[in-house]
């Protein structure tokens, strides 16, 4: 065992209890951190606009403070955008995260000198509660690649602009520098393609011992090393790699592929990162769920998802939450958003501690017939439907067919399939009959025939890639909606 991974351990003992201690204390942490981010923006131009220095409890914050999109607070964005101070928070903040897709166009995001440590963090802290759990920190002694987006910055007005995962490469450890991968130079480069290309080349004789990414992009590496490598499994060009670490979808309609791919089981981490924030990291490989970060400078609401779109919904604190509700997730942070909608729902699998599962987009659903099928809810289909099965998947993505040219509508979904099942319609039938156990509304449409069940149309291959460079998302931390209530990505793949 080399020096490195005994003070890798030494070390997660350390966090581990550090997180033993607040964890325990929910309420109460929330409660401190509230008071903060009140006493440090009271006097900011939202602070004042919005009176915090009356905000006592949480009721004065949320009579004071309406819950937002990046719409609503947008005007504050773009004072800040341009060098303006003390708008959203103290100062300016050090960065701005651009992400995609609002109605207006990407999204600018700050970040602070206070809120900046939370990601890089959240990030080790994940890994250092694995070692903890596992004792497993051979691997420190291996390359680790994280597969992001360019860290190539612009900078205006003093505030330096990027992806999200671009910015936080900045911030690597210096004791991690001599193994992470890919280099400087290959990271820059900013058509996935070649980038992808060129991450194989440098890689493919490399000790890898940790790789971590979304996994429909982390695939597409695979794909290209077993390429390069006369179809060799991922575990033998890898002989030590065994953490895999993911965010941004669910693993496991991944997960039988990738296990195809490296020839083996790899334990994994997933984590929750977002621009507005680091949410949860999974703490254990035993429990379901990850730990929600209740000490990281972000305060928490939770609107249940089928209230939210209601007049003046009730917005629950963490002392009122319950297992198995969906939630939309509503945070204020160190970095200046506030009752701000990251457009997330989650359920939570513990109370103590409090941890949480993913489980869709607020406003990725389908409801075109009043089902409210959310994305927790396709991919626990897809799981039934293959487990037990030869059935590889490599992408899906499901969508309504309200005016079919025969029969009644129904939902349809568009597989790409590595391997498919050799009874098309018994595996139509099993995802159907999953999709009516979890979604009692779906259930009432199929037995009242206003739906028929699921109809399923295949993708050809790397369909999804190549609908995803035509608009300009190719790689990075894009993904594919699990799940539409239009036909603009189906009509597109077909």
């Amino acid at each position: 065992m080399s020096i490195k991974s005994i003070a890798a351990k030494i070390f997660a003992r350390k966090i581990y209890n550090q997180t033993q201690a607040w964890s325990a204390k929910p309420v109460e942490t929330q409660f401190e951190v509230f008071k903060s981010l009140i006493q440090n923006a009271k006097d900011t131009q939202f602070g004042k606009d919005h009176h915090f220095d009356t905000i006592k409890t949480f009721e004065d914050f949320q009579k004071n403070v309406p819950v937002r999109d990046y719409e609503d607070l947008k005007d504050y964005i773009e004072k800040v955008k341009i060098g303006e101070e003390n708008i959203l928070w103290k100062g300016k903040p050090l960065y701005f995260a651009k992400t995609s897709g609002t109605t207006s166009g990407a999204k600018y995001i700050p970040l602070t000198k206070e809120s900046m440590p939370t990601h890089v963090n959240a990030a080790r802290n994940a890994i250092l509660h694995y070692i903890n759990e596992t004792g497993n920190a051979d691997f420190v002694d291996g390359k680790m690649i994280f597969l992001q987006g360019s860290p190539i910055l612009t900078e205006k007005h003093g505030i330096k602009f990027g992806r999200l995962s671009g910015i936080v490469a900045h911030f690597v450890p210096k004791y991690l520098q001599k193994n992470r991968m890919p280099s400087w130079e290959t990271n820059c480069i900013e058509d996935w393609d070649t980038k992808v290309n060129a991450i194989v080349g440098e890689t493919i004789k490399e000790n890898m011992s940790v790789i971590s990414g979304i996994p429909s992009w982390v695939q597409m590496y695979f794909e290209r090393l077993q390429e390069k490598s006369d179809g060799k499994k991922i575990g033998e060009i890898f002989k030590n790699f065994n953490l895999f670490i993911y965010g941004g979808v669910n693993y496991e309609p991944y997960r039988a592929k990738f296990e195809q791919m490296i020839g083996k089981k790899v334990d994994s981490i997933e984590l929750f990162p977002a621009s507005e924030g680091f949410f949860a990291y999974q703490d254990s490989q035993k429990e379901k769920g990850m730990l929600l970060l209740l000490n990281s400078g972000i305060f928490y609401e939770f609107i249940k998802a089928d209230e939210f779109f209601t007049e003046n919904p009730k917005r629950y604190t963490i002392g009122e939450v319950e297992i198995g509700v969906n939630y939309a997730l509503i945070v204020s942070t160190n970095a200046g958003l506030w009752g701000y909608n990251i457009g997330d729902t989650i359920q939570f699998t513990s109370l103590k501690p409090y941890r949480i599962i993913v489980s869709g987009r607020i406003k990725h659903y389908i409801s075109a017939f009043g089902e409210h099928v959310i994305a927790n809810e396709v991919e626990n289909a897809m799981k039934e439907a293959t487990a037990g099965t030869n059935i590889v998947i490599n992408e899906f993505t499901v969508a309504p067919q309200i005016t079919p040219a025969n029969g009644l509508p129904y939902h349809e979904w568009l597989i790409e399939f590595e391997k498919e099942p050799e009874n098309m319609q018994a595996f139509a039938e099993a995802i159907d009959d999953s999709m009516r156990k979890q979604n009692i509304y779906y259930d009432d449409l199929i037995t009242g025939n206003v739906l028929q069940k699921v109809v399923i149309t295949r993708v050809s291959k790397n369909g999804f890639q190549e609908y995803m460079k035509s608009q300009g998302k190719l790689g990075g931390q894009n993904k594919i909606p699990r799940l539409s209530n239009d036909r603009k990505i189906a009509d597109n793949l077909k």
